[in-house]
């Protein structure tokens, strides 16, 4: 196991928006291959994911690829790089919101074909890559692979006996699953409301869950009561492209499943899908599980 040591604070206190100290966060940036591009936090970027008041962690694209967006306002905001792991391309970056005696962890790394940032749930013992990869496991996943002893060295693997993960979704065997086939729906696609790009399921099948009405403007969805009183006080919203999705059901999928960041995985058995803890940390805390 690879040690961990602190490394030093990127940010001290300043004149507002006034950036201190941009070339360590760059050499901690550089030494996973990749770009970082610091600026003051201005309130109307907070489209920004992942997002707290006074930080904005986004990644972005010019024209020599793709690159990690940090704006961030130094008086509310001091930032650390706790551990990095240049083999397999990812850090770990603590946020401390001075005033409000709050912190924020993120990963910042590369997964597969993209790089990506993920906002960390506030856990006890996340203090370096490892543990905040594990506090992105739900609690199925972190049960099944003590379950099936996958060794400790193996959890960060994106497929092993317990599960396999394609970016922020996880599938676990569920060998003795059968459903119906008139319930088994093809090449549908599973997304969290947040407007992110769905991944493709070869074959899928929902159980439970709640009807919602999903459109570019409502990407967490309203109920049939929430869609019918909108269309009341508002009848243009109609014209929003609504779709009809199914929110927080129970999701098993069997075949390929395609996403352009990722590469196609096969699941040659029916595997219960969870998506990653993420929605439980404080910058993520509106996303939705929506497929």
């Amino acid at each position: 196991m690879r040690e961990s040591r602190r490394l030093p604070a990127l940010w001290s206190p300043a004149k507002k928006g006034e950036v201190v100290n941009v070339e360590i966060l760059e050499r901690h940036f550089e030494r996973l291959g990749a770009r970082v591009k610091v600026g003051p936090w201005v309130p109307a970027r907070l489209a920004a994911r992942p997002r707290l008041a006074g930080l904005a962690v986004d990644v972005k694209s010019d024209h020599r690829g793709e690159y990690f967006d940090i704006q961030v306002d130094s008086v509310l905001i001091e930032l650390d790089v706790v551990d990095v792991q240049p083999k397999d391309r990812q850090l770990l970056m603590l946020a401390r919101h001075l005033a409000a005696v709050r912190k924020e962890k993120f990963i910042c790394g590369h997964d597969e074909r993209a790089w990506f940032v993920a906002a960390v749930p506030d856990e006890r013992g996340v203090s370096n890559v490892r543990t905040a990869l594990e506090a992105l496991k739900p609690p199925i996943v972190r049960a099944e692979q003590a379950r099936k002893r996958v060794k400790f060295r193996h959890r960060k693997r994106r497929k092993t006996a317990a599960y396999a993960r394609q970016g922020e979704w996880f599938f676990v065997p569920r060998p003795d699953f059968e459903p119906r086939t008139d319930l088994i729906l093809r090449n549908e696609p599973i997304q969290r409301g947040d407007g992110s790009k769905p991944h493709f399921c070869e074959l899928l099948v929902r159980t439970g869950g709640e009807t919602v009405h999903v459109s570019g403007r409502r990407p967490r969805g309203l109920t049939p009561k929430e869609y019918k009183q909108l269309l009341r006080d508002n009848p243009e919203a109609r014209h929003w492209g609504w779709t009809v999705m199914r929110r927080d059901a129970g999701v098993y999928v069997l075949g390929k499943i395609r996403h352009p960041h990722h590469k196609t995985l096969a699941l040659h058995c029916w595997h219960l899908v969870e998506m990653n803890t993420e929605s439980q940390a404080p910058a993520m805390q509106h996303v939705a599980f929506l497929d």
